[in-house]
């Protein structure tokens, strides 16, 4: 491609709403437009260039695991959500709206509904699985607060994917498969990640991993093990049980439960003095859609004890109609790790994939069944699979920048090679970066001619800023025989003799 051919408004200015890296260059470097500030954003040239090539990653990967991908409705029936329970529940993330004959439908921000819908309708047997199928396509989440650029938009792309087993143990296996092969996808991609336990939110479940890219500007704090590959977040990390005796201060917390069609309990957390409530394990452990602090004290209708307590309180003191036990301690620095005793500590990460077992959670409530040997209808065991392919560009920005701008790594790079003529009107340089750009482009390299007749410097400014891993640059050395290769990645320069460059390039690509 050639660089006075192609739509990529560079600027020297910073976005007034942006503060990661990684909003700031995609802008700057005219690989993303904003709309409106309003959380949606356009892929321009550029842009499109390296979401296509990540989301290329991602299905190839995917492929070979032999999931088969579809593509589903945007537009989603609200009635497939209702059936579900998930309409009132999942909140006002969820778009709602009617079509002209009244119809209510939802813009999806996840499409479990939608797959199960289509497998009820084609899959009858037994015989017919297991099945993984996944799609790559748009979402839809009204944020009440988008920011970051595509790190939390309204709208993005999204790799979701659902499989259908008849036992919970094929289900589990496919489960393994998927964790290898997003290992795999993260790993292509260049990115340092941790895989960690998680909460399974609104998308329910039994059990869940998130597949965290390490950052410091990440949103999510992760607990991790600095003796073994242990990990989790925050809201679903787990610590070595401290010892409780007699003398041990408890306290009791009391939070409002909220729950479908304005339902609400008080409930009593009790645990000790010095550990945190963890608010997710809170609500989780009842149910809930929410916990808010109560504003004055009320009595409790259920006790929640964490369970260092089980052996020293019974909680009927405090009149509570129901007692339970559960984990509902936040994971403090410096906490024991309960796989291998060693210290924990807090990390940030930025969450790029996340994998459930969601059991039959989805199949029962909408009817997916399958015959089995023996003739009897049984729900389908689901799993289900998502990375946020989008995500994927904000993340990668975000572990490989510098003050100068985007470092792309190898797979995601929106060019291979960036070939830079310092001044177009010198023919002896014109005609060698021709003779590259050609050589190159016939090897199958996707290379990018800067042919502009711009000053070499707002050209080197551009590579810097756009970030394409290597760069030939043809300038006044050229008279003394003399080119410079460039790696963008610590901006190594390298002198190579006119006459070895083309054989240089040859060899590295």
């Amino acid at each position: 491609m050639r660089f006075s051919r192609l739509l990529v408004p560079t600027t020297k200015e910073t976005p007034n709403d942006a503060t990661l890296a990684s909003h700031i260059y995609l802008i700057r470097g005219g690989f993303i437009q904003s709309v409106g500030g309003s959380g949606l954003y356009n892929f321009l040239p550029l842009g499109k260039k390296v979401l296509d090539k990540v989301r290329a990653v991602v299905k190839e990967e995917l492929d070979k695991a032999g999931c088969q991908e579809v593509s589903l409705s945007f537009v989603t029936p609200s009635s497939l959500w209702e059936e579900s329970g998930r309409y009132e529940k999942y909140g006002k993330e969820l778009l709602r709206f009617k079509d002209r004959k009244n119809n209510e439908f939802v813009l999806g921000p996840t499409h479990e509904e939608m797959m199960v819908n289509l497998v009820r309708q084609t899959v009858k047997s037994y015989k017919q699985l297991p099945l993984n199928l996944y799609q790559i396509n748009l979402k839809f989440r009204d944020e009440i607060r988008p920011r970051f650029g595509l790190m939390r938009g309204r709208e993005f792309l999204m790799k979701d994917g659902y499989s259908f087993h008849t036992s919970s143990e094929d289900m589990k296996r496919e489960f393994d498969l998927m964790e290898k092969t997003y290992k795999k996808i993260f790993t292509r991609l260049g990115l340092e990640f941790r895989v960690v336990e998680a909460d399974s939110g609104a998308i329910g479940g039994s059990g869940s991993k998130e597949f965290m890219v390490l950052a410091d500007s990440g949103e999510d704090t992760i607990v991790v093990c600095e003796g073994c590959d242990y990990g989790a977040n925050i809201e679903a990390a787990v610590a070595k049980p401290k010892s409780c005796d007699t003398d041990t201060e408890i306290k009791v917390v009391t939070m409002k439960a909220l729950y479908d069609e304005g339902k609400t309990k008080y409930i009593g957390y009790m645990l000790p003095a010095d550990i945190e409530l963890q608010d997710v394990k809170a609500c989780n452990a009842v149910g809930a859609n929410d916990l808010v602090e109560c504003e004055e004290q009320e009595t409790v209708s259920m006790m929640v004890i964490d369970e260092t307590l089980k052996s020293l309180q019974s909680g009927n003191e405090l009149g509570a109609q129901e007692v339970y036990y559960a984990d509902i301690s936040s994971v403090s620095e410096g906490d024991s790790c309960a796989v291998c005793g060693g210290i924990l500590r807090y990390t940030k990460g930025i969450e790029a994939g996340h994998i459930f077992q969601l059991g039959t959670q989805y199949s029962e409530p909408l009817g997916c069944t399958f015959l089995d040997e023996n003739g009897k209808a049984q729900p389908m065991v689901m799993g289900t699979y998502g990375i946020g392919v989008s995500r994927l560009l904000a993340a990668i920005i975000e572990q490989n920048h510098d003050d100068k701008g985007c470092i792309w790594t190898k797979e995601s790079a929106p060019f291979d090679l960036h070939i830079i003529i310092s001044n177009i009107k010198d023919e002896a340089q014109l005609a060698l970066g021709e003779t590259l750009y050609e050589a190159m482009q016939k090897k199958g390299v996707d290379v990018l001619l800067d042919d502009r007749k711009d000053r070499f410097g707002a050209k080197m400014k551009d590579y810097e800023l756009v970030g394409v891993p290597h760069a030939v640059v043809i300038g006044k050395k050229l008279s003394d025989g003399l080119v410079e290769f460039i790696t963008r990645d610590g901006l190594i320069k390298e002198e190579i003799s006119s006459d070895e460059i083309l054989t240089l390039l040859t060899e590295r690509f």
